[in-house]
């Protein structure tokens, strides 16, 4: 009887124990649980999507503002990476307003006082950065639920519909983002729009780029290049002026690799006052030639490089500035100042109102493309 009894226990130990295994989470990589993004907001499912390649590379993405939540690539030492901030939870997307990894839409970056005039008509969209409009509104794409389609194990098509009038912004946009990850650890990014009425539209992605992986850790001794003789100025409330200045001689000449940090908090430099350090447009020499490298980010601490292209003439590069310690990202770690890069590429800041600037009018009729490409590599 007693053996009868030992048995049974431990039958039922095991069967417990296997239960447990079975309940446990299914992680990604990044140590991403898939349900936490599962759920529903402005009655559209959001979900996680997993992206991966034969060399071990892991892009995971949300269709919650189509945003890029981890990038995991290996270091100098094999010891895999993730190179980007975010959130463990769309909880936090949903609670926390933030730009981390999203594509950014209608319109990237700012419109003078909100308002701009297109075939004799003026429009006024919502304020919400310094008295301009700023990254499509309050209530950008970023807020957005793309429908998702996962092509396959490397493609996840995002598609958005946003009505005439949403934001102020005019006619239907129909609009698709797709990810693509290369077998040489580069994330591909495609912009596609068709509209039903003359429009503006300028999308970008708004990753947080940190290649130590550590985001207890400042950037201010990774390396920038920009390959830009020139930039755009910007006035006290972040708005370009509508000058194109030259980057010789000054704290904005970024086309030999230079540390970050060396001239950040050169707040004598007008420019960099301003901008409280790094956030303005470069004029890249690019021409749209996807071939040519537009700008390149090096962690000496762990050898990833970060190559970005792009058919778009400019490029943000933000540095952080306002992540202030106030919000935790994954895994619980604080986000303090500048413990992330941005490199936007994108049509100049404020194009609609500065007509001798590359145009961002779409009509009827007409397909808006955008392309910009992250590479990733390993410098030992």
């Amino acid at each position: 009887m007693k053996k009868t009894f030992l048995a049974l226990f431990a039958a039922s130990v095991l069967a417990f124990s296997c239960t447990e295994k079975k309940a446990a989470p299914e992680l990604t990589l990044s140590g991403l649980d898939k349900k936490n993004f599962e759920t529903e907001t402005n009655g559209k499912g959001t979900d996680l999507y997993v992206l991966k390649n034969s060399a071990g590379m892991e892009v995971c993405i949300t269709n919650f503002g189509a945003r890029i939540v981890s990038i995991m690539i290996p270091d100098k030492d094999g010891q895999m990476k993730d190179v980007v901030l975010g959130f463990d939870s769309i909880q936090d997307y949903l609670n926390i307003p933030s730009d981390f990894g999203a594509a950014i839409g209608r319109y990237a970056n700012r419109i003078n006082k909100g308002h701009f005039e297109l075939d004799g008509e003026h429009f006024q969209l919502p304020i919400n950065n310094f008295g301009h409009s700023l990254h499509g509104g309050p209530k950008g794409f970023q807020y957005a639920v793309y429908n998702a389609t996962q092509i396959d194990d490397k493609t996840i098509e995002l598609s958005y519909l946003a009505k005439d009038g949403e934001q102020g912004y005019p006619g239907n946009l129909d609009c698709k983002v797709t990810y693509t990850l290369t077998e040489d650890n580069a994330i591909d990014i495609k912009y596609a729009a068709e509209t039903d009425k003359a429009t503006i539209i300028n999308m970008t992605n708004h990753s947080y780029f940190n290649l130590d992986g550590d985001a207890t850790v400042s950037s201010k001794d990774w390396l920038l290049t920009l390959n830009a003789d020139s930039y755009t100025p910007v006035d006290t409330t972040f708005m370009t002026t509508g000058e194109i200045l030259t980057v010789e001689g000054t704290d904005m000449d970024f086309r030999v690799p230079t540390a970050i940090g060396s001239r950040i908090d050169n707040f004598e430099f007008d420019q960099l006052k301003n901008g409280n350090g790094y956030d303005h447009n470069w004029v890249l020499n690019t021409n749209g030639d996807i071939a040519k490298v537009a700008a390149t980010l090096e962690s000496l601490k762990s050898g990833i490089v970060l190559d970005v292209y792009t058919t778009e003439p400019g490029i943000q590069f933000y540095a952080g500035n306002f992540l202030d310690g106030t919000v935790k990202g994954k895994q619980g770690v604080t986000y303090q100042q500048r413990v992330g890069v941005c490199l936007e590429t994108q049509k100049y800041p404020d194009a609609p109102n500065k007509k001798d600037w590359p145009s961002a009018t779409l009509r009827p009729g007409e397909k808006y493309e955008s392309h910009t490409i992250f590479k990733f590599s390993v410098k030992k």
